[in-house]
C-alpha cells in the first residue's frame, strides 16, 4: 500500500470537497480558489504513517444557523466515509480478533452518527457518495494503519469546527460524536501496540493543516 492516500482516491466523486467548499462561507470565491488558498503554506496530515491529501477542516468564519447546516453536512460526509471504510474492511480485509471487534463496533458507531446527523439535517442532508479505499481495506495490516489515520482525522476535524457552530443543541451533538471518535482513535492505537494518548493536548486542525499538497492542488 502506498503511504500517500489522497482524497481523490477515497472520494472520486468529490463529495467531501463539495461539502467543505459549501461550509467555507466565502460567497465571492470559487471552489478552486478555496482549495488553492487552503493548500498555500499547508503541509500534509500524517497520521498512523498515512498521508491524507485534500481533506480540509474548514476556515474560520462567523457562526450562523446556515453555517451550522453546512458544517453538519461536512461532518455527515466524513461519517459516510468512515462508515464505508469499516464496511468495506469487514468484507475484504480478512480482519481477525481484536481488530475485527474494533471494526464491527466502530463501524456501528459511525453508522449511528450518520443516522443521527441525517435526522437533524432532514431534507437538507447531502446524499451518500461512493468511496474507493483500494488496498487499505484488503489486509488487516493496511486496515489498522489507515484506521488510525481516519480516526485521528475525524477527531481533529470535529475539534476544528466546534467553535464555528452557533446552536447549542448542534454543539452538544457534535461534542457527543467528537468524544466517541477520540475513543476510537485511542482504541485502535492500543490494538496496534501504540501509546493511545502520546501527548497531553490534541490541537484542532484548520484548513491549511489538514489539506495536503500531495499530488498538487485540487482544481475544478
Amino acid at each position: 500500500m502506498s503511504d500517500t492516500l489522497t482524497l481523490r482516491e477515497l472520494d472520486p466523486n468529490g463529495a467531501i470537497e463539495e461539502a467543505a467548499y459549501a461550509a467555507d462561507g466565502d460567497p465571492g470565491g470559487t471552489r478552486s480558489d478555496f482549495f488553492r488558498k487552503a493548500a498555500i503554506g499547508g503541509g500534509s496530515l500524517v497520521a498512523g504513517g498515512v498521508v491524507f491529501g485534500g481533506l480540509p477542516a474548514l476556515a474560520l468564519g462567523a457562526p450562523s444557523k446556515s453555517q451550522d447546516v453546512d458544517i453538519l453536512n461536512y461532518a455527515l460526509t466524513l461519517e459516510y466515509l468512515e462508515t464505508a471504510f469499516y464496511a468495506q474492511a469487514r468484507t475484504w480485509a480478512g480482519l481477525r480478533g481484536d481488530v475485527a471487534r474494533f471494526a464491527a463496533v466502530a463501524g456501528a458507531h459511525e453508522a449511528a452518527h450518520v443516522k443521527a446527523l441525517k435526522k437533524v439535517l432532514g431534507s437538507k442532508a447531502v446524499a451518500k457518495p461512493k468511496f474507493d479505499f483500494g488496498a487499505t481495506v484488503r489486509s488487516q495490516k493496511a486496515f489498522v494503519k489507515t484506521a488510525i489515520a481516519v480516526e485521528d482525522l475525524g477527531v481533529s476535524a470535529y475539534a476544528g469546527q466546534g467553535p464555528r457552530l452557533k446552536q447549542v443543541p448542534v454543539i452538544q451533538a457534535a461534542l457527543a460524536i467528537h468524544s466517541i471518535e477520540a475513543r476510537h482513535a485511542a482504541w485502535i492505537r492500543f490494538i496496534a501496540g501504540m501509546n493511545p494518548a502520546p501527548v497531553a493536548f490534541d490541537p484542532a486542525r484548520d484548513m491549511k493543516q489538514v489539506l495536503a499538497v500531495a499530488g498538487g492542488f485540487i482544481a475544478e
